[in-house]
């Protein structure tokens, strides 16, 4: 059906209200966005002190105060005109932004499809003045503190179709809330109050980084987090990092901010998440507040009018920088890096994770605090079937958990206090190691620290090209159909980096002669299946190149060990030397914490003793 056509007219300029109204479109999506806009006009007019005031979810009133410059009564029209700004005046200065607002469309736009009220006073003015929104409007005295005050009312009422759009009151709502935690978060040293609909919702004084961040995203990150700030020629990047074990379902705890500014950058988040692939192997988010800070002539903020979007002149070194620093901060979850156990108990057990002022034993320990350590291990454990002492050489380890590489145990025994997760004491049902430090008790899920040695050693061994292979004294003849066979004779290269060695013994059958030797204790077969079936599937160059994590840990998982699986207490200890050794240990490949520890006085409390 060809539509109706429709009657040619004449080009003409356009009213400057339609043309506000089309800005619009762009600059006020949704309540949130004017939220935005004059929260940073606020702090770019040099606020300490900034209110928040909502009404309806900001639909039916937005109203922000605060203690900043204020503007001239003069320039008060030029305010609310379009295009006109005084934070850039040339070229240069676009290509240089350091402020947050620059384009001169906010005020007009937003009181193109609103009610808006501006009342403001300079520190030099004898009172405050205020002008509406209205074309051709004058300034009048008012009553006011140094500062600004902008009160937007009545959003869309001109334009009903707009409103139509807009989501329930406490949707909207939500989407404020979110744009005030954001910039909040980015300007620690600015006050923040938040109301709606009369009701004081939440109040941010002036404080530090760490502080705001833990009262915004919560005590859960502020419990599992790693401080991050590296600089590099004219990039540095600070801020903090979660733990693996604060990984959300959702990507709604992730702070970016480039310059100061908010940004949602699809090179920045692939960068972290690219950092975070060693620990978080599904569809978990990592939670992180991340400010880059560069040369403002190095990025482009002018890309949209909503200015959440940036383009990097050279954003590969940017992804480098933001990857590796990433990288460095999240590898060094092992149980010595910090002195501080990385997984909290839950709260639901009365117990609390170790925090930074309960250490762990490290070698730097005082000579009391190391006796006090050296006598606790004196004493053999009791155990139903035989008794053992805990304090053990590393001469008695086993070569079950050796890497198979070196398998020859360390013979000179090690003092006590360098082993920060303690000494094994028993195994808990076939799941657990039971240890004691300093601190306590120490918890650890064998099966999923050890999937993480193993991912380790396997990464290490192919990033050094030193993937040792153990042939097998019978080699596993399996059926495979067409395309397996197909996979095996395409992809010798590949399968024969990662440790494998496959021969094709007829149309339907399939020889596996060698493996990897650090999974030699694997099920071989289904090994040399699991790998086939990613190699068939996303190409012999793309596994080794965007799979390779999700196949090597896929190939740990096999080898660690089991459930159920009775350890000698010289493998259990070898375990938790290994775990001391392992960066990340603090998490297996999937994200989960691999061992918690219980400190002596939790447990006090637990049993109530010395009440």
């Amino acid at each position: 059906m060809n539509p109706t056509p429709r009657p040619i007219r004449a080009i003409q300029a356009l009213p400057d209200q339609l043309i506000s109204q089309i800005a619009a479109g762009e600059v006020v999506e949704r309540p949130s966005a004017v939220v935005k806009e004059l929260l940073e006009n606020a702090l770019d007019a040099g606020a300490t002190q900034i209110t928040v005031r909502l009404e309806q979810g900001g639909v039916k009133r937005i109203a922000i105060t605060d203690n900043g410059r204020g503007i001239p009564v003069e320039q008060m029209p030029l305010a609310l005109a379009r295009h006109a700004t005084s934070k850039i005046a040339s070229l240069t200065d676009l290509e240089n932004v350091a402020s947050l607002g620059f384009r001169g469309e906010a005020l007009a736009s937003i009181a193109s499809v609103a009610q808006l009220t501006l009342t403001t006073r300079t520190a030099d003015a004898a009172h405050a003045w205020e002008l509406s929104g209205t074309p051709g409007a004058t300034a009048t005295p008012s009553s006011g503190a140094p500062g600004t005050t902008i009160d937007v009312q009545d959003l869309y009422f001109n334009t009903p179709a707009r409103r139509k759009f807009l989501k329930t009151e406490q949707t909207e709502y939500g989407h404020c809330a979110e744009v005030v935690r954001r910039i909040a978060l980015s300007r620690p040293d600015v006050a923040f109050s938040l109301t709606h609909n009369g009701k004081t919702i939440d109040h941010w004084n002036v404080s530090e980084v760490a502080k705001r961040s833990a009262h915004i995203l919560g005590d859960e990150f502020a419990g599992a987090r790693l401080p991050l700030d590296e600089s590099a020629g004219p990039l540095r990047l600070h801020g903090f990092v979660g733990l693996p074990t604060a990984s959300k379902a959702r990507a709604d705890a992730q702070y970016f901010y480039v310059n100061g500014r908010f940004v949602r950058d699809k090179l920045l988040t692939h960068a972290v998440r690219a950092a975070y692939q060693d620990v978080l192997h599904g569809d978990r988010y990592p939670s992180y507040v991340l400010a880059l800070d560069l040369d403002p002539a190095l990025v482009d903020v002018n890309v949209h009018p909503s200015k959440i979007e940036v383009r990097f002149r050279d954003s590969r070194a940017v992804h480098q920088f933001v990857f590796h620093a990433v990288s460095r901060a999240v590898a060094q979850t092992s149980a010595t890096a910090f002195g501080t156990t990385p997984a909290p108990v839950p709260a639901q057990s009365g117990m609390q994770a170790t925090t930074a002022s309960t250490p762990m034993p490290t070698p730097w320990m005082r000579d009391a605090q190391q006796s006090t350590f050296n006598a606790q291990f004196n004493a053999p454990a009791f155990h139903p079937s035989r008794p053992v002492g805990v304090a053990q050489s590393t001469a008695q380890y086993g070569a079950f958990f050796a890497n198979a590489a070196d398998p020859a145990p360390v013979a000179a025994p090690l003092p006590a206090h360098d082993f920060p997760l303690g000494f094994a004491l028993a195994q808990l049902h076939g799941v657990f190691v039971l240890a004691q430090n300093a601190s306590g008790l120490v918890l650890v899920d064998m099966h999923a620290a050890h999937e993480r040695i193993l991912y380790e050693q396997l990464k290490d061994a192919l990033d050094e090209n030193a993937m040792y292979v153990q042939p097998l004294l019978i080699p596993v003849t399996f059926y495979a159909d067409a395309v397996e066979v197909g996979t095996v004779e395409e992809n010798q290269e590949t399968l024969s980096a990662l440790g494998f060695d496959i021969a094709v013994m007829s149309p339907t059958t399939l020889a596996l002669r060698a493996i990897p030797a650090l999974l030699k204790n694997a099920d071989a077969q289904s090994l040399a299946r699991d790998v086939l079936r990613d190699v068939r599937e996303f190409g012999g160059s793309r596994v080794l190149l965007e799979r390779r994590n999700e196949l090597l840990g896929t190939l740990a998982c096999h080898t660690a060990v089991r459930a159920n699986r009775t350890l000698t207490v010289p493998e259990m200890n070898a375990l938790l030397r290994q775990m001391e050794a392992t960066e990340r240990a603090d998490q297996c490949n999937h994200g989960r914490p691999t061992w918690v520890q219980l400190a002596l006085n939790d447990l006090d409390k637990l049993f109530l003793r010395g009440q």
